[in-house]
């Protein structure tokens, strides 16, 4: 019995020193859990801390920074005025937080996306489509537009000549019919990875050729135009931006059903996020809103042609407006009619018509130009007005230019390039004129072909270019067409 009452003891004993051991084990788990939940609400709070930061940044420095690329449709500068779709939606955000707008201009998709998630931005905005790729690596809001991606293609050599079926048959009106053609589409784009699904959806293959992601839409057109290059992909709204100045270019063929364009912002942004959604909501009910997508997105670019009832033949003068034109003519100590040839070139001499990009008038005179000449926006309008303001900045153009060159025909043609483009355009192809071994004080052949090259991202991102991308085609022909204007009109003084 006492061995078996001692064995008892020892028995019990054991079990309890065990049932310690478990208690202290099952004590130090607990607590071990309990710091485990302290740590994960303590990382839940520095994220929703986090979260709040990309707000209280902006609000803090005072300031929004976008990241946005330097194309027609996104942000570029015309007439010395900053202008694109997504800039003036940002523009309109800024004040609606009562801060101020930084842009940083990016190169390319995939740069501004990386640049977002490196921190050196607060939100992205570049005309970028939403796809779960983009979406695992950061937040979008409401979409501020829909849009398709289109096929770009050209259009029959004759197609003037031929029947709209004639037409219809050279066409690619079927997406099935891409198969075995090569498509070329920028890297880092949507348009990639909608080809690889196409090919797998129609079940044969489509080659992809690769474009630089520098490759600005307006110079993919140009391809297509040219013949350089058959099929490329692009979104519908900007195609359809740049499709008036490439009259030969098909863009109805669609490839894809509707897309939302949205801003990125950075994972941590929620409630960065919540307020741009908010304001989107309420924004895109508004007349701003509507004028800023028609400006962009409906309105043509193409000048109109309206027939002038004035004839050098017929009636003795060029305008209703000569008088008028001779007498500020006279001010700057202008021939009249190169005067005249520039109301014909930018207006056709109806004092009623508004460019899409909010220029008025005879002389196209934006708002922003006319008042710093004490000319309001009512005012500009009517033609006297603005006939003396655009004269007043042509005329400080040139003073400009007569400083700086010392043929006075120089001087003239930089003077008319600048009123059309904005003096810091010429100058930014000046200085692309002397990089590229040509003279920087001439025109024709030298800072005029360097223009010309300022819608390359070759050139309008090089380092001694500061107002990046323009559409220096548009200038190029400004200037030649003035020219010939100019000499009709000197024709026709002449025989008078």
């Amino acid at each position: 019995m006492e061995s078996f009452t001692s064995n008892s003891r020892n028995f019990w004993s054991f079990l309890l020193n065990r049932k310690a051991v478990w208690i202290a084990l099952f004590v130090f788990a607990f607590a071990g859990c309990n710091d485990d939940a302290a740590e994960e609400e303590q990382e839940a709070k520095v994220q929703d801390q986090e979260q709040s930061d990309v707000l209280k940044d902006i609000l803090e420095k005072d300031k929004l920074i976008a990241l946005t690329d330097n194309s027609a449709t996104s942000y570029f500068i015309y007439r010395g005025q900053p202008m694109g779709y997504e800039y003036e939606l940002l523009d309109l955000f800024a004040k609606y937080l009562d801060v101020d707008l930084e842009i940083k201009v990016v190169d390319n998709i995939d740069a501004l996306l990386d640049s977002l998630e490196t921190g050196k931005g607060h939100i992205a905005a570049a005309n970028l489509t939403v796809t779960s790729s983009r979406k695992n690596r950061f937040l979008f809001s409401e979409p501020h537009l829909r849009t398709k991606q289109v096929l770009v293609q050209k259009m029959p050599d004759n197609f003037r000549r031929l029947t709209r079926n004639q037409v219809e048959r050279d066409l690619i009106r079927d997406p099935v019919e891409l198969a075995n053609e090569t498509v070329y589409v920028r890297t880092g784009t949507s348009f990639y990875d909608r080809l690889v699904n196409l090919s797998d959806e129609i079940g044969d293959t489509i080659h992809v050729g690769e474009l630089a992601g520098v490759v600005e839409a307006d110079s993919i057109l140009s391809m297509v135009s040219s013949g350089q290059i058959k099929y490329s992909i692009e979104d519908e709204n900007v195609a359809r931006f740049f499709q008036p100045f490439y009259p030969n270019v098909d863009i109805q063929t669609s490839i894809s059903f509707s897309q939302n364009i949205a801003w990125a912002l950075p994972k941590n942004g929620n409630n960065l996020l919540d307020t741009v959604n908010k304001w989107i909501t309420a924004e895109q009910s508004t007349s701003d809103y509507a004028y800023i997508y028609n400006k962009y997105f409906k309105w043509s670019k193409k000048s109109r042609q309206a027939e002038s009832n004035y004839s050098l033949k017929g009636g003795g003068m060029i305008s209703p407006y000569d008088n008028m034109i001779k007498q500020y003519a006279n001010k700057i100590d202008w021939d009249w009619p190169l005067l005249a040839s520039v109301v014909k070139q930018e207006s056709n001499f109806d004092p009623n018509i508004k460019s899409w990009a909010g220029a008025v008038g005879l002389m196209q005179v934006l708002p922003a130009t006319a008042i710093q000449y004490g000319v309001d926006s009512h005012q500009l309008a009517l033609p006297e007005p603005n006939i003396f303001a655009g004269t007043q900045y042509m005329d400080w153009i040139e003073n400009y230019w007569s400083r700086e060159l010392d043929d006075t025909t120089d001087v003239l043609k930089f003077t008319l390039a600048s009123y059309n483009v904005g003096l810091g355009h010429v100058k930014d192809a000046r200085r692309l004129a002397k990089k590229y071994d040509k003279d920087p004080d001439k025109w024709d052949n030298n800072v005029a072909s360097m223009l010309l090259k300022k819608s390359n991202p070759e050139y309008y991102q090089d380092e001694v270019v500061l107002h990046g991308y323009c559409r220096g085609v548009e200038p190029y022909n400004y200037v030649k067409s003035i020219y010939s204007h100019y000499d009709h009109y000197s024709n026709f003084m002449e025989e008078k």
